[in-house]
């Protein structure tokens, strides 16, 4: 007798990249969820969010932050009539952690506004006196083998570096000297790669561990972790977490060491998962080959969610595939 097919579902909020205000700024303006934790956090942080985020220069900013925490859950919780989405398990890959520590249930909102300010601002101080030189840089189509051989020779020549993520079997975010960037860029092409994007400041590598320890001490000493509803997915390793302590450690080794999508994707299957909601904007973990080859993929962005709602018994909405 046959097994019946994986039939679960999970959330992804995805990891942060450049998402300009023009892109999220009438979700946040209309859906009445985002504008609630809008409101809620602009209590929390003491000046407008919205006004601050169309202001503000630079992806990883400090409003940019914690705008990309509120339209992450703010979307997630649109979803739940309209998609019909009731995940059994929760996943948030690098910046997505914040979110995901709050859909769980491990950690209240306006903490989490308060940390993701807190923590933006740590990152901006820490990278302005140390490591001034250290990018993570993103490429793709480089086999394991082909990463081999450019790690090989960083070793011959005495380079630092560090794999930050490992995003797809072919697909990697390595940190290294800036110095050394037009030489990995040129080399990765020669091996018939595609560099992709330069990521300030740099991430997930065991070179911070001072800035890990600051924000565990400045920061995360005054945040109330309790164990969460839904288990969270460690990024990191794949492995269930189910209390609140986890779920903060999750956090904080998420700046020293690298994101493991592959893993986190093995889990998933293992746990009878088909389908993911992507909940956030999206450029990456929710549109990479060992994610819509193993899943069902919806994405959950603010152009769908600002979509005119169609009567019950009406075609839904198209979809959006890159």
């Amino acid at each position: 007798m046959e097994s019946a097919p994986p039939s679960g579902s999970a959330i992804i909020f995805p990891g942060m990249g450049p998402c300009p205000f023009e892109d999220v700024a009438k979700f946040m303006l209309v859906n009445p969820g985002a504008r609630k934790l809008v409101s809620i956090a602009d209590d929390v942080l003491g000046y407008s969010l919205v006004d601050r985020f169309r202001e503000a220069e630079g992806d990883y900013s400090e409003p940019a932050q914690v705008s990309f925490l509120v339209n992450c859950l703010a979307l997630a919780e649109w979803a739940a009539e309209p998609l019909g989405m009731s995940p059994a398990l929760c996943v948030g890959p690098s910046f997505g952690g914040k979110a995901a520590a709050v859909y769980s249930g491990a950690l209240p909102f306006e903490e989490a506004v308060d940390m993701t300010a807190r923590w933006a601002r740590a990152l901006e101080d820490y990278f302005a006196v140390a490591h001034r030189d250290i990018v993570t840089h993103s490429f793709a189509r480089t086999g394991e083998g082909e990463l081999a051989k450019v790690l090989a020779e960083l070793d011959e020549q005495g380079e630092w570096y560090d794999v930050s993520c490992y995003v797809d079997h072919d697909f990697y975010m390595l940190s290294l000297r800036e110095g050394r960037l037009d030489w990995l860029q040129s080399r990765v092409r020669a091996l018939g790669g595609l560099p992709l994007y330069t990521m300030r400041p740099p991430m997930h590598s065991s070179a911070f561990g001072p800035l890990r320890d600051r924000v565990e001490q400045d920061i995360f000493s005054g945040l109330h972790f309790t164990d969460p509803v839904l288990p969270v997915v460690a990024d990191q390793d794949g492995r269930v977490l189910t209390t609140g302590a986890e779920v903060r450690a999750m956090l904080l080794d998420g700046f020293v060491q690298p994101v493991r999508w592959p893993d986190v994707v093995a889990t998933l299957k293992n746990a009878g998962v088909a389908k993911v909601f992507v909940s956030g904007p999206d450029s990456l973990f929710g549109r990479v080959g060992v994610t819509v080859r193993n899943f069902e993929v919806v994405p959950v962005n603010p152009r769908i969610a600002m979509q005119p709602r169609r009567r019950t018994g009406a075609p839904g909405p198209s979809s959006d595939k890159p």
